[in-house]
Order: C-alpha cells, then structure tokens, then sequence
C-alpha cells in the first residue's frame, strides 16, 4: 500500500513538472511571436526566391557565402524626402555546415529625391567574405560605406559571378511587385535589434554571440530560417 501511494506522488510530482514545462514554453512562445513571425517570414521569403527557376540566387554563391540576412516588406515611403525602414533576420555558416540561430537587426537609411507613395521591398543580403561577416558583427554598419556592396547575379548569371564573389563583400537582391534582381543597395544603416535578441536569448547575449555559433542550439520557435538555409545549401561555406 505504502509503494503504491509512493508511486502515486511521484507520478503527480512528474505530471505537475511537465505541465509547468509545457506551460512555460507556451508562455515563451507568447513571449516572442513577433519574432518567431520574423524567422517565418524570412523563411519563406528566401524559399519563393529560390523556387523561382532560373531566377534565384545562384547556388555556387550561396554554398560560398558566409551568412545570409533577409529584410522583408521593406517600406520605402515619402513624399520628397524619402526613407527606409524594416526588420529582418540573419543566420551565418558554421563549420559543420550548419546555419547559426537567427540574430534579428534593423535596417533603416534615407534618401532625397522625388517620390511619393510608398512600396514594399523584400531584401536578401549574402556576406560572402570575412570583411562582410565582421560587419554583420559589428554594433551597426552603412551598406555600400563600411561595407563594399555590389549586385547580386541571379539565375544562370552563375558563371560569370567569380569576380563578383572575389571584389564584393556583401552581395544584395531585392523583390518588389514579383519582380527578383540583383540591387546595388547603398546608404542604409544595419544594427542590432537588442529588444528582439533579450526576448529570444535572454539579457546579454548579442548578435555576434548567436552569429558567432555560441548560442548553442537554435530555439525551436525561431528555427524556421536556419532551416531554410540549410535545406538550400548545407556543407561548410567554399
């Protein structure tokens, strides 16, 4: 009688652990929907490009880039004096040819001329070298200032992409209205996004820690665009 009360309790302790567990983690994924919709978002951005035929990035380019950043619905809008705004997710290539958990940054810049109304642009960046990585891992840097920028050839432009590849530290794409292409992107500032990294990965933690690969293994509720990356090209960077 006393074993099968003893056995009753510590089936009622280990139900009430696991029901803590399970309530904690759908609390977390509360906590952080945003940003689990950010990872999806790039996800998915990243796969409609690619799935184009002939029109995606190259795969040679993408096996030999060192991290991949996607800013979707980018908003240009102004009348006169125009600006960027938007978020987005990066993920770079580890050793064992895995991608990194996701690091989320702003990406914000101006521009002066005559426009008006405003447009949606999605926008893939490849860090093909160590210079375009350190950037990336830097507190903010200015495409096409600190970092050279040039752009990215899509579809069978693969083979003439070997200079690109050697003179360009960041290689840049964008989509807009359907349409894919390679865009010199210049002038807009990247950094960070301290409040999305504490609510991920806790205070302290920062986008060189999770790019770097010290963050361990990726939390599954942002997991969604390293696994796209790695379901497009896996193997360490060439």
């Amino acid at each position: 009688m006393k074993k099968s009360l003893s056995m009753i309790r510590v089936a009622l302790v280990v139900f009430l652990a696991l029901g803590l567990h399970a309530n904690a983690q759908a609390q977390s994924a509360k906590d952080i929907k945003d940003q689990i919709s950010q990872s999806e978002k790039a996800a998915q951005v990243f796969k409609e490009i690619m799935d184009t035929p002939d029109k995606g990035i190259p795969k040679d380019l993408l096996d030999s880039a060192k991290c991949v950043a996607v800013f979707p619905n980018v908003i240009k809008a102004g009348f006169i004096v125009g600006g960027r705004g938007g978020r987005g997710v990066a993920s770079c290539k580890m050793a064992n040819g895995n991608w990194t958990a996701p690091a989320f940054f702003n990406l914000g810049g101006g521009s002066i001329g005559l426009q008006i109304g405003a447009q949606a642009t999605d926008f893939i960046m490849l860090f093909m070298n160590d210079k375009g990585m350190n950037s990336l891992l830097s507190d903010q840097f200015e495409v096409g200032g600190d970092a050279s920028v040039a752009a990215g050839p899509v579809g069978r432009q693969a083979g003439a992409s070997t200079d690109v590849k050697l003179n360009s530290q960041i290689l840049s794409y964008s989509r807009s209205k359907g349409l894919f292409a390679g865009l010199e992107l210049k002038g807009v500032v990247i950094k960070p996004d301290k409040d999305d990294m504490k609510d991920v990965y806790g205070a302290n933690v920062t986008a060189k820690d999770v790019l770097n690969g010290n963050k361990g293994t990726t939390p599954a509720a942002v997991a969604a665009f390293p696994a796209m990356l790695k379901s497009y090209s896996a193997g360490p960077a060439k």
